[in-house]
């Protein structure tokens, strides 16, 4: 078991790219110490790191393979780098989870022991290039070809530089550098099926999922396209669906970088990747999380849109909203990708269709301010509740123009709130509490407690899952807004809570 450099043997020197320094921010000197303790060159701590998760912790949520942190320690049955970097460093798994500098050393920690197990001495472990195999591993990959887009991704980045900013403003940067990848057994893929195209496909390659993870066959015939955000990154989430115990899956992935796409599931068959709407659809996946904009790249665009138009003509699916939806807006589901964030005003230009029809968005992890000259989603959920309560904002378009502006204004004056034409906490409460008073209480589920989850989220700002059954999260949220407004503090949805979100307090 190895926990630091060995005794004797000098870490390796600072690299062009490493900050240091006195100038250095915490997130730099924790790449920097981690990549000194345990033996690992500080450039490809950060590169994997950036491959993983942009350098951002995601406050502390799980991907979809159960990965935390800018390393995505993971546990899950099949891969369990977050044990492993408790048991390397003697770190808690709480603490590896929710810090960010010991989230750092515990992936610094694993990878030096995946090095050792691998045979990487002194000498080796100073050259980038012989990391490869121990970085390929560090992803959990089962399939050479999973594996190999992995490592590729984190060679590419070492390669061409980067710089990053994390959630708190800091920037780390990664120097642009020649890097020649020691493959090892892997680069038998590249003779073998690695990179062999996809035969529905042509641009995309194909990397299949475990077969317990999609069903042989349709029972219908496809007439949408249904739009994902991964929460998690690329190579992660196609590694995943070759994990038999994941029971998910989709057709195709989208890389952010630079859209490569990879196929997993055949179109003929049924992808588990939307609950009632797989029977029909083909699901695609963009890599990022849905609070996250800056994973969502014109080149993700361009490419998902450009499969997406394929895939319309092939099938005579209508270029329309109705057909071609977000995951959130197939019946059944709980998930709220692909996010505010996704412009899907654009998308659909770039698809070649239109932007109406399709069920409107109403659940989102943040209810952000819009104003005149805003536009998506939470554009077109205000209009939609707008035209609700009589307050017209005509076509449900997602452009805020001088119409909604108006009936911004005019609901604002009905409710007793400062008619700016700004939708911002208050009005987005108000908004999305109007309704009928139902007393809710624990217990309680449907429609009605959705209703309310959204204007909490909205009231508290932050998120409150809105799954639209009222569970002890929904009691936390529902006691603390009763406790900011000064209501009487039950836990109890009854007529005065309601009249104080409808109120906008």
């Amino acid at each position: 078991m190895v926990t630091s450099a060995p005794a004797g043997v000098a870490a390796p020197a600072p690299e062009r790219g490493a900050a240091v320094g006195a100038e250095a921010g915490p997130v730099a000197r924790a790449f920097a110490r981690s990549a000194a303790e345990y033996g690992v060159p500080r450039d490809l701590l950060v590169a994997v790191a950036y491959g993983e998760s942009r350098l951002n912790s995601h406050d502390g949520e799980p991907s979809q393979a159960n990965g935390y942190g800018v390393m995505h320690l993971v546990s899950n049955p099949d891969h369990r780098t977050l044990e492993q970097a408790a048991g390397l460093t003697g770190l808690s798994r709480e603490r590896l989870r929710e810090d960010t500098a010991a989230n750092i050393r515990g992936a610094a920690a694993v990878l030096r022991a995946l090095a050792d197990e691998r045979g990487l001495g002194a000498a080796d472990r100073r050259d980038a290039g012989a990391w490869y195999e121990t970085v390929a591993a560090y992803g959990g990959a089962k399939d050479d070809r999973a594996a190999r887009l992995y490592a590729d991704a984190v060679y590419d980045f070492l390669g061409q530089g980067l710089t990053a900013r994390t959630e708190t403003g800091e920037t780390v940067t990664v120097a642009p550098r020649a890097v020649e990848p020691d493959r090892g057994k892997l680069e038998r893929s590249t003779t073998g099926e690695f990179g062999i195209q996809s035969t529905d496909y042509a641009p995309a390659l194909w990397v299949p999922a475990d077969a317990s993870n999609y069903t042989v066959g349709r029972s219908s015939a496809i007439t949408h396209v249904v739009v994902h955000v991964t929460q998690g990154s690329y190579a992660g989430s196609i590694s995943w669906f070759q994990n038999p115990s994941s029971d998910v899956s989709a057709h195709y992935t989208i890389r952010s970088s630079d859209g490569q796409v990879t196929q997993s599931v055949r179109e003929k068959d049924t992808a588990w990747h939307a609950r009632s709407g797989n029977p029909y659809s083909v699901g695609i996946e963009h890599e990022g999380y849905v609070s996250e904009p800056k994973w969502f790249t014109d080149a993700m665009y361009r490419s998902s849109a450009a499969l997406t138009r394929h895939l319309a003509d092939r099938y005579a699916i209508p270029k329309d909203r109705t057909h071609i939806v977000g995951h959130v807006e197939v019946p059944g589901n709980d998930h709220t990708d692909p996010g505010p964030y996704w412009d899907w005003t654009y998308y659909m230009q770039l698809v070649g269709g239109t932007t109406t029809g399709g069920q409107v968005q109403l659940s989102f992890p943040a209810y952000t301010s819009i104003s005149a000259g805003s536009t998506g989603d939470l554009v077109r959920a205000a209009q939609h509740l707008l035209n609700q309560q009589g307050h017209n904002a005509g076509t449900v378009d997602g452009i805020f123009g001088s119409g909604t502006t108006s009936a911004v204004k005019s609901f604002q004056t009905a409710k007793g709130l400062t008619s700016d034409g700004v939708v911002g906490a208050r009005t987005w409460t108000a908004l999305l509490s109007a309704g009928t008073k139902p007393v809710l209480q624990q217990g309680s589920s449907g429609a009605d407690v959705q209703r309310l989850q959204r204007a909490l989220t909205a009231a508290l700002g932050r998120t409150v899952s809105a799954d639209g059954s009222f569970g002890s999260g929904t009691a936390t949220a529902v006691r603390d807004y009763q406790t900011s407004r000064g209501l009487t503090v039950d836990g109890i949805v009854g007529s005065g809570t309601w009249g104080a979100l409808q109120a906008g307090r």
